[in-house]
């Protein structure tokens, strides 16, 4: 029975249940509003950045509920959107429009930190370009956390250094992620190994939403990965590359999930990476295992305790585009929102 029939059956003086329910529904959201517009800088203790404006938008998308804006600042020229995931408030921010790179990173999260005074710590989410070599099988779409390893914090600057022939040498130091955060990495590490994949599930607020269809897999843009000595045939894609250059790496089996995570140490500069041979020839300068490179993380290490999380859009290589950009983007915050998931609500009181 309709709703419509089910109203034109019921007797004088009894409840219409439907218009019960919608009364519900609009009490609850009203008490949301009222709850959520009561909240404080203080209230929240976690950061989450990102350079472009669909990467923020991505981390909207892993919000369980929203906030409404806090009032406008004059000494703080960055907007904010605060909500909620589980039981942690988080403040979202991104790069000023037309901005990028270590230093605009420096100002955001210096403002976030002025801004709202007892978070503990931060995110840094968007997308990179990954590495691929025999020792990572790194895919467009996968996901590179930052760890320490080796000599290196999780991040190291590859343009601030000693310049040698071969490319440039990092010298200096750049802070690890807190403890804390590195502790749940470690947890999820533990659970991916054993086929625990709780990201899988946050995917899919991506895939049931249509006006999120482009941050959905692209469906007709396959991944494929040239030699490093055979540069981009011209055009938007590469339909006029010659094929015969493509790395033949085996296809991921069906029982594999949909993304791999890969945790170790992020290359960041002020420079975009288009040339194979150039980033080839700054990891060897690094002499270290580089999963990829970004641009913002490098401003933020030492002043901003915070975990890198970067999804693979393209291989750093003249064969880069953009048609996969906000999957990985997609791909980076839902692994961020499990990450945040997973951290303990008594880890952040105080």
């Amino acid at each position: 029975m309709t709703s419509q029939e089910h109203s034109s059956h019921r007797v004088s003086g009894e409840v219409n249940e439907n218009q019960t329910n919608d009364n519900s529904s609009e009490l609850q959201a009203t008490m949301r509003r009222t709850i959520s517009s009561k909240f404080t800088t203080d209230d929240y203790k976690i950061g989450w950045i990102s350079a472009l404006a669909f990467e923020a938008a991505a981390a909207e998308v892993m919000l369980d509920e929203k906030h409404p804006d806090l009032p406008l600042d004059s000494h703080d020229s960055i907007l904010y959107k605060l909500g909620r995931i589980g039981s942690h408030n988080v403040v979202i921010a991104c790069l000023p429009a037309g901005y990028m790179g270590t230093s605009a990173a420096t100002v955001v999260a210096s403002h976030m930190q002025s801004k709202f005074r007892s978070m503990k710590f931060g995110f840094m989410v968007g997308i990179g370009g990954g590495v691929p070599s025999a020792e990572n099988d790194i895919r467009l779409g996968d996901v590179v956390v930052s760890k320490p390893f080796d000599r290196h914090g999780g991040v190291v600057q590859w343009d601030f250094g000693k310049a040698e022939e071969s490319g440039s040498r990092a010298t200096g130091h750049l802070a690890a992620p807190p403890n804390l955060l590195l502790s749940v990495v470690g947890r999820l590490e533990a659970d991916h190994e054993q086929g625990i994949h709780k990201y899988t599930s946050h995917i899919e607020r991506f895939n049931k939403d249509p006006n999120l269809k482009n941050f959905r897999r692209p469906e007709n843009e396959p991944d494929k990965l040239f030699r490093a000595t055979y540069s981009h045939a011209g055009g938007p894609d590469c339909s006029r590359c010659d094929s015969r250059y493509l790395w033949r790496y085996p296809q991921r089996s069906m029982q594999d999930p949909i993304l791999k995570v890969h945790y170790g140490t992020i290359a960041s500069g002020n420079q975009v990476i288009k040339s194979a041979q150039t980033r080839d020839n700054i990891v060897n300068a690094l002499g270290s295992r580089i999963l990829c490179f970004e641009m913002e993380a490098a401003g933020l290490m030492n002043t901003f305790q915070c975990l890198v999380i970067r999804g693979i859009s393209d291989y750093c290589d003249s064969h880069k585009h953009d048609k996969w950009q906000r999957y990985a983007a997609a791909n980076a915050a839902a692994y961020t929102r499990e990450l945040v998931l997973t951290i303990p609500v008594d880890e952040l009181v105080g």
